[in-house]
């Protein structure tokens, strides 16, 4: 069939007006695929470093290592015989304990929650108020306190050299030097150490896999680094700033990092935990305040509560949307890393 002049004309107009759609169509898709990839910036900022922090004069070797953990999950370790480090850093509950605040010697419900040690060897400060410096140094400061493990090292020490397994084992990792509180803590601290974060989505997203990440977690992060502003606290590989902050918690009576340091402005003032395995890590706040990330949300778009301390200059009420919120829960759900495989050891027998 012949088309007339004028039905060529119509044709010819139709054709080029749909393929304009389309290249308007590709052109979007184009630049919106663009903007879910990570920028340079992002890539360098978020990537794990290549090495993972070690201790002075306590270099990680097999032996070490293997000590470290047998040590951690033996329950020798407490008065009662019946708490291990692994009691409150429970791997299953992503190394804390799913408790509001700690449950200690003679169950004893203590002040402050359990924090993961996950990626404590990226920390520069142990402890919720950071009176340790050093992993070897937090090490043994629960063993000892009365409130917690309650076991007097100098009647520790006695128990494991009475166990020829755990003589030959504190040997052959820190030969010469025998079993004392400064090999105990140096052992632990050394496994403690290997608790390192796995990839989350949000790595695997860094490094170039498309489609991982949720169009609502990819807006999430989006908020996270913008209008919410959590980067002024946690930012970086490990989401910490390794500062403290006091953040607006109600009914505060525990001083903090104020304790440590006498400076006002570290009065009610806590630790920057990382965000590493957030979601996993429930409740949360030092003292075990919220149950969900959305409360966490909440009170950070609330910009916190007057208290006796002095609030951070960082918060203020942030006007987050609905939608907003909900994308930032999938940001931070986006942070867990895949299961990480834990074997309890066997214990040396008495």
């Amino acid at each position: 069939m012949k088309l007339s002049t004028f039905g060529q004309k119509n044709l010819t107009k139709k054709i080029a007006t749909a393929l304009i759609g389309v290249s308007v169509v590709i052109g979007a898709t184009t630049a919106a695929a663009a903007a879910m990839k990570p920028s340079s910036e992002d890539v360098k900022k978020y990537l794990r470093p290549m090495e993972v922090p070690q201790g002075k004069n306590n270099i990680s070797t097999p032996e070490r290592v293997e000590l470290g953990k047998v040590l951690f999950f033996d329950p020798r370790l407490s008065g009662s015989n019946f708490i291990s480090c692994a009691t409150c850093h429970n791997p299953a509950l992503g190394w804390s304990d799913a408790q509001p605040t700690a449950v200690g010697h003679g169950m004893q419900i203590l002040e402050r929650s359990t924090p993961t040690i996950l990626n404590t060897a990226y920390q520069r400060f142990q402890f919720w108020d950071g009176r340790a410096r050093t992993l070897e140094d937090q090490a043994t400061g629960p063993i000892e306190a009365g409130g917690e493990m309650a076991q007097p090292i100098d009647e520790l020490v006695p128990e494991l050299e009475a166990i020829p397994d755990y003589v030959a084992m504190f040997e052959a990792a820190y030969p010469g030097e025998g079993v004392s509180k400064e090999t105990i803590g140096k052992a632990i601290a050394v496994f403690e150490r290997t608790v390192v974060s796995t990839d989350s989505d949000f790595d695997r997203w860094l490094k170039g896999v498309n489609g991982v990440m949720s169009k609502e977690a990819l807006r999430g992060f989006e908020v996270f680094k913008g209008k919410a502003n959590c980067v002024a606290c946690h930012d970086g590989f490990n989401f910490s700033d390794n500062g403290f902050h006091n953040i607006g918690l109600k009914d505060m009576e525990d001083p903090g990092r104020f304790a440590i340091k006498p400076i006002k402005v570290l009065k009610g003032a806590f630790k920057t935990p990382t965000l590493r395995d957030v979601a996993l890590t429930a409740p949360y706040m030092h003292n075990g305040a919220y149950a969900t990330l959305e409360e966490v949300i909440d009170h950070y778009n609330a910009g916190g509560f007057e208290n006796a301390g002095t609030l951070s200059p960082n918060m203020k009420p942030l006007k987050l949307s609905k939608k907003e919120k909900r994308d930032l829960v999938e940001f931070l759900k986006a942070l867990t890393g895949d299961p990480m495989e834990v074997a309890v050891p066997q214990l040396p027998v008495n």
